[in-house]
């Protein structure tokens, strides 16, 4: 997909997710998880390159990510963006 007719949910997950990756990055302090956050935070990132994403893996990666870095305080505007726009893609289909 091309500019006009990317899905929107997409663009602001790949906003959020791009923000919260330089906040991460510009975190001076260091904690136990904080590559599972980087790791998780570069998945999510090439999941909005390739159009629209699995859910249930974005989910996970928020899950992951929520668990890596949600207790530093610094982070969380950022954490909470990125799971609004998680949210925006709503409950994956039932099988």
């Amino acid at each position: 997909m091309t500019g006009s007719d990317e899905d929107p949910r997409v663009a602001e997950l790949r906003t959020a997710v791009s923000r919260l990756r330089r906040e991460l990055a510009a975190h001076s302090a260091e904690f136990p998880d904080r590559g599972i956050a980087e790791d998780e935070l570069a998945a999510l990132a090439a999941m909005t390159n390739g159009g629209a994403p699995e859910i249930p893996r974005l989910r996970r990666s928020l899950l992951l990510i929520a668990g890596a870095i949600g207790s530093v305080s610094a982070l969380s505007r950022g954490l909470a963006e990125v799971r609004d726009a998680v949210e925006l893609f709503g409950e994956p289909r039932r099988r």
